[in-house]
């Protein structure tokens, strides 16, 4: 089996779609970045890796059983033995996924530069690992709160997090089925269609707001998304994370 010694990892907890693990560049001081002493590396499908990196369903068995308790973080000075750790790449993509006993990539954390390159030097000439699994057959079905991958394409960490503000609290807004309430916050975002949004039902609306902000991200998407989540205290709480300032 190979082995990456020394590896520095930044977890995301509970994410099932990659782009919200983020790469190395997008680190940020405040992450709890912890360094693995030592950590197996497996070569596999594109088919795994892909399944791995977004889903949160469970790891094949076979692959848990040859990866029990061979990885170790070092903590104080201190090695700890991590129940199923592994670090996973198809040649492409790389992953570091820590189950914190479970069977399902709980956390998850890119890797730095060099420690990528050396993955990608130490598989040369290694074929893919087959492991069994069952996939679902049915596509993975993305809705408002775990937006597809295109609608987050190009953003940065800070943007992405702010989208998934905006997508949280117009779904609040939905669940409200308050017509009125909808149709005053269509019509903050496209004033110019004052008339035309004024004869719309509450999901027409609803459903047209959302068609016209879910895609890119610009000033107009973060001044409304703060105006949207004002008086919201676990929202607003969310924005000053991203922002360092409270709502204004």
């Amino acid at each position: 089996m190979l082995y990456l010694h020394d590896v520095w990892v930044n977890w995301f907890e509970g994410e099932e779609n990659g782009y919200n693990v983020c790469h190395f560049h997008e680190w940020r001081k405040d992450d709890g970045v912890e360094l693995l002493d030592q950590v197996p590396l497996l070569k596999v499908e594109t088919v795994l890796f892909n399944y791995i990196e977004n889903d949160l369903s469970e790891l094949p068995q076979q692959l848990l059983d040859e990866i029990f308790q061979k990885a170790y973080l070092r903590k104080n000075h201190e090695r700890v033995q991590l129940e199923y750790c592994f670090v996973v790449t198809d040649g492409v993509g790389i992953l570091a996924v820590d189950t914190i006993g479970y069977s399902i990539p709980i956390r998850k954390s890119r890797l730095i530069p060099r420690q990528e390159q050396l993955v990608y030097e130490m598989i040369t000439g290694h074929d893919e690992k087959k492991f069994h699994f069952q996939q679902n057959s049915d596509l993975k079905d993305f809705h408002i709160l775990s937006p597809e991958p295109i609608l987050m394409s190009g953003l940065t960490r800070k943007e992405r997090q702010l989208k998934q503000l905006l997508f949280m609290a117009l779904d609040q807004l939905h669940s409200s089925s308050n017509e009125a309430e909808v149709r005053y916050w269509f019509t903050e975002w496209c004033p110019e269609r004052y008339s035309d949004i004024q004869e719309l039902n509450f999901e027409n609306a609803w459903q047209q707001l959302f068609e016209e902000t879910k895609y890119g991200w610009s000033k107009r998407h973060e001044n409304f998304c703060e105006n949207l989540i004002k008086g919201q205290p676990f929202f607003e709480k969310l924005w000053e994370i991203e922002h360092g300032s409270k709502v204004n």
